[in-house]
């Protein structure tokens, strides 16, 4: 009996904590970038990754909002699914939680593939802070993961090239302002899944460029990959070039042997088919494999020390086992941005599946059987053809709509006319939250806020800054444009704009908030805790209405750059005042 490919909705219930809302004020301090390294080790790093190293990494998440509204306490909560499915895999794709694929079940013997984490648990690991752990995620934008972690994509039924259905997930990523998309595509019959990932860079200048697919896989596991050197970054801000599997004495193929978080991105040679693995004792676990064009591969181990066992705990559930994650990017680390040309674009393919091949031996043994038997199972020319036969695909109009994501990339299209086929974003995906700037196209002015309630969201762009500029004079309006000012590293004029917004504003604390802010930049300590003061005093003397988003946490202390949290609770960044949870207690940050 031939089953075809179905892509249906499910709700999947998980015991999940509240993901909260995100704190309303701007990000205004510096990113605390864990990521990197100093510039005196880059000397001893090859020509094209050191200068990639230093291409354009991100210093601000403007025009993004902390999200730290997060929770720790679990109830059974149900999630939106897609389920793709051809009667040999089922992928689970939660739409709403930045396209992750949770499941990946290999169907006549029932295994999982993944690392599906059983409980939803945000934590300070996104470039702007929620985040969970578990299934392949798609990082793009800056060094970390993706700023939509947590955030919902737009989804919606496109033909796949053999006729068939494929789901296509798409939105406009804010940092650097480039839209993509990811194809998720099962053909018929087929032990793999495909998914064929497109970035385009509409502007009329180069722009750097970030993607990392991370794969979590259960730890218990011996991770292979084609190459026996690794650039291994333990987070002490160093990249060295380490042997592989063994370094240290210690055979680090397999995640628990290493006492501590690290990464190992390994060197895979020029030529050579780029795969990596995850494989039980038995010799059952999980393949992934792209086109060239997806050159990095990794191994991210949490560790077997306490630290690390630890965050195993609080990110998923006491007595499940942990994971690690084997990972696939555009550079040969992450420590690195890839230039994408002015009104150019980048595509690839990647293939998720089973495979079964021995794990136990020596090294190159165990890879090269692998690699041979990932040849016979899924030829590298067949990925090629898979490739070719989907790029024209890839502009294909999407049919029935499965979810929606943010206006943000209607207003972008909106504002610059432009024309991306194949990733719609039509008006009618405008919100609230940015019907203030359309409404600024329309009229060259910025309408006033709701009395009471927070300022929106501010665009950063430079086309923005020039329509602030010109728009009339209001304080609304100095505002935002002290915001975007302070964006384009021009801080004096930013602090110039807000001054002379607080003379007739009717809140003052948010503008005496990025005030204090400034003060604590620029090392007037004393100035920035006067100003904080002065803005818990009008903060409190008339509270911000509460709204459906829960602005009401108006000066929440996180929104200003993720800087970790512990398992024990939040620890981002504070660079605002905090009303608290309702008793109306100060603390300034």
């Amino acid at each position: 009996m031939v089953i075809v490919t179905t892509i249906r909705r499910e709700v999947l219930t998980l015991p999940a904590a509240e993901l909260g809302p995100d704190n309303p004020l701007p990000a205004l301090r510096p990113l605390d970038e864990v990521h990197r390294i100093d510039g005196r080790e880059r000397a001893d790093l090859p020509a094209d990754m050191a200068r990639q190293l230093g291409h354009e990494p991100l210093r601000s998440l403007l025009p993004l909002r902390i999200r730290d509204g997060y929770g720790r306490t679990r109830a059974p909560r149900t999630f939106d699914a897609l389920v793709i499915e051809n009667g040999r895999l089922r992928a689970t794709v939660l739409p709403g939680l930045g396209g992750r694929i949770t499941s990946l079940v290999h169907l006549p013997t029932g295994r999982e593939l993944l690392y599906r984490n059983p409980v939803f648990q945000p934590a300070d690991f996104a470039l702007n802070g929620a985040w969970y752990s578990g299934g392949i995620e798609w990082n793009i934008g800056a060094t970390g993961h993706t700023t939509l972690s947590c955030a919902p994509l737009h989804a919606a039924l496109v033909t796949a090239p053999d006729g068939g259905p494929m789901l296509r997930l798409w939105e406009w990523e804010r940092l650097r302002d480039l839209p993509f998309q990811v194809d998720l595509w099962l053909p018929q019959d087929s032990d793999f899944l495909y998914a064929g990932v497109r970035i385009r860079n509409p502007h009329e200048r180069p722009v750097p460029t970030y993607w990392w697919s991370n794969t979590a896989v259960p730890e218990d596991r011996r991770v292979l990959a084609p190459a026996d050197e690794a650039w291994r970054f333990g987070y002490e801000r160093r990249l060295s070039r380490v042997p592989v599997p063994e370094y240290d004495g210690v055979d680090r193929s397999h995640p628990l042997n290493s006492p501590y978080a690290a990464d190992y991105f390994y060197e895979v040679p020029d030529g050579r088919r780029r795969w990596i693995a995850a494989l039980d004792a038995d010799g059952h676990g999980l393949v992934q494999t792209s086109t060239d064009v997806l050159r990095g591969r990794k191994l991210f181990v949490w560790g077997s020390g306490p630290g690390g066992r630890r965050w195993q705990q609080w990110l998923t559930a006491p007595g499940t086992g942990g994971y690690c994650e084997i990972q696939a990017g555009l550079a040969r680390t992450q420590l690195e941005h890839v230039p994408l040309p002015a009104q150019g674009e980048v595509s690839w393919l990647e293939a998720y599946g089973p495979l079964d091949t021995p794990s136990a031996g020596e090294w190159a043994d165990v890879v090269g059987t692998a690699e041979k038997r990932l040849a016979a199972v899924l030829p590298r020319d067949r990925v090629d053809r898979a490739y070719a036969a989907w790029k024209p695909y890839a502009d294909a109009e999407p049919g029935a709509t499965l979810a929606a994501g943010s206006g943000w990339g209607a207003l972008e299209v909106l504002r610059a006319g432009l024309e991306l086929p194949g990733t719609p974003f039509p008006e009618s995906t405008l919100g609230a939250a940015q019907e203030p700037w359309r409404q600024l196209l329309r009229t060259g002015s910025l309408p006033e806020p709701h009395p009471g309630r927070p300022p929106g969201p501010t665009p950063v762009a430079p086309p923005w800054r020039d329509l602030l500029e010109t728009a009339p004079a209001t304080a609304h309006t100095e505002y935002h444009l002290g915001v975007a000012q302070w964006h384009a590293g021009d801080r004096a004029q930013a602090v110039r704009s807000w001054e002379r917004a607080l003379r007739r504003a009717p809140a003052t604390w948010p503008l005496l908030r990025c005030l204090a802010v400034a003060d604590q930049e620029a090392g007037h300590h004393e100035r920035a805790a006067d100003r904080y003061t002065a803005a818990f005093t009008d903060l409190h003397r008339k509270p911000p209405d509460t709204d459906e988003t829960g602005t009401s946490r108006a000066a929440g202390p996180g929104a200003g750059g993720s800087a970790g949290a512990g398992p024990g609770g939040s620890a981002e960044a504070g660079n605002g005042v905090s009303a608290g949870a309702g008793a109306g207690a100060c603390a300034v940050t």
